[in-house]
């Protein structure tokens, strides 16, 4: 049977860290009483800098063993080394996740994969700490090579330097939606917990997860979230989480009502026709760009001229805001194109300084 639910969203919750019995036990009582699927605690937590509390290890785990069996709960833990694989499931942890600074590494992936060979238990893989959908597929794959049937991705954000837009993890959407396009089978769990670094952010990021199809929600929640012995600032209390999760609007990828149906076919064909031209449009400026590169080329100019490029993102700005539409989003567009159209007048200019060499060296 599957730990994993199709209901939509599918909780796991419980505190950043595993700090004493009571505490473990006291939030296990509110959550089960929720109904909330899956209770999370750090066990070993991985400190940015030594001497802030790591976790309690095995004596933790006694706990997490003891609040299952007394509320029926299933429990997760993240684990970072082989020897905890091995802990976690002497004491009957349910699923195991990965943390992002773990991700990051394919050796260290590797070796927990490796310890898990031939073992049946569910395993979740949050983000790697830099945004690059490659490693974090890599990791999921690593699991599922040594036989790991339920794997499930947690998009946690990503780091960057500075608190960007208010957050302490920048969620960067385009990376788990290139993710799920990729594998549209895994189960993407949204951590805004650790996106916001804020509790009253919280529900707002867990709303734009529920809008974008996600199926799960990992919150952070502790009795005395203030008192919180790391991350504080993040936790919720399990009343908070309650009102969070009631006040939750959850979205349907599809709908029964045919008129609606029939609308977003008809606007979709629309969309396409113009996708269409968007593309046709943008192979006409590629040749276009590389008769220029040839231009250069002839008269012994530079591919990139920064007057020219000036001028250009000044023209894009202002016809982005003739038609209401966020200059930073064209800008973002017409660099790319900018960088493609560099590119091949560059290859234009590299094979004449070839031939150049050729005719000097015959």
């Amino acid at each position: 049977m599957s730990l994993f639910t199709t209901a939509r969203p599918f909780v796991i919750a419980g505190p950043c860290s595993a700090e004493t019995r009571e505490q473990v036990m006291e939030t296990a009582a509110a959550l089960s009483a929720m109904g909330v699927q899956l209770f999370r605690a750090g066990v070993w937590k991985p400190r940015t800098r030594p001497g802030q509390f790591e976790g309690n290890g095995a004596a933790a785990l006694e706990w997490l063993q003891e609040a299952k069996a007394t509320y029926n709960l299933p429990m997760t833990i993240e684990v970072a080394e082989p020897a905890h694989i091995e802990l976690a499931l002497k004491y009957g942890m349910d699923a195991l996740w990965i943390g992002a600074r773990t991700t990051v590494n394919p050796f260290q992936v590797q070796h927990l994969a490796d310890a898990l060979r031939g073992v049946d238990i569910p395993v979740m893989v949050k983000n790697p700490v830099n945004t690059d959908v490659d490693l974090w597929m890599g990791a999921i794959e690593r699991f599922e090579a040594v036989g790991i049937k339920e794997v499930a991705a947690i998009h946690r954000g990503f780091s960057g330097y500075g608190a960007a837009g208010g957050y302490r993890n920048q969620p960067n959407w385009p990376i788990p939606i290139e993710l799920k396009r990729r594998r549209p089978e895994l189960m993407m769990i949204c951590d805004p917990s650790h996106i916001t670094g804020k509790r009253e952010r919280i529900g707002e990021i867990a709303q734009k997860a529920m809008d974008m199809h996600f199926e799960g929600l990992m919150i952070e929640t502790h009795p005395r979230p203030d008192e919180a012995w790391s991350d504080a600032a993040q936790q919720v209390t399990p009343e908070k989480l309650q009102e969070i999760l009631s006040t939750l609007v959850v979205r349907e990828e599809y709908t029964t009502d045919m008129s609606g149906v029939m609308q977003l076919e008809y606007l979709r064909q629309l969309m396409d026709s113009i996708d269409s031209e968007i593309i046709d449009l943008l192979a006409k400026r590629m040749e276009l760009s590389g008769k220029m590169g040839e231009v250069k080329r002839d008269c012994n100019m530079t591919a990139y001229q920064p007057a020219r490029w000036r001028e250009m993102v000044e023209k894009c700005a202002e016809r982005a805001e003739l038609h209401l539409l966020p200059k930073e989003f064209i800008v973002a567009l017409y660099e790319k194109i900018h960088d493609e159209s560099i590119r091949q007048q560059l290859a234009i200019l590299e094979d004449k300084g070839k031939l150049k060499l050729k005719s000097e060296n015959p």
